[in-house]
């Protein structure tokens, strides 16, 4: 993932909802390079975006709302060019 942007999207994270009974992922960010990883998931027709940080004892699990593709890999897009947080 790119360093973060000065001018940079703060995007609502929410507490894991688990909502989806099924659910996919998309795309991935790798868990082994960082303690922050992050998913792309798709459910009932909407995508969002699953944060999980391993940097604590505890890992925490955090979502984006579900929203329509575009807007959600326009999302994606953005937290992986740093552009968001």
């Amino acid at each position: 993932m790119a360093s973060e942007q000065p001018e940079r999207v703060a995007v609502r994270w929410m507490p894991e909802t688990r909502r989806a009974v099924r659910g996919r992922v998309v795309a991935h960010t790798c868990d082994y390079c960082s303690p922050l990883a992050y998913e792309l998931c798709a459910s009932g027709g909407l995508l969002f975006v699953r944060r999980t940080d391993r940097s604590g004892g505890q890992p925490e699990i955090r979502e984006t709302e579900r929203l329509p593709d575009v807007r959600a890999r326009r999302m994606w897009l953005d937290l992986l060019l740093g552009r968001a947080r």
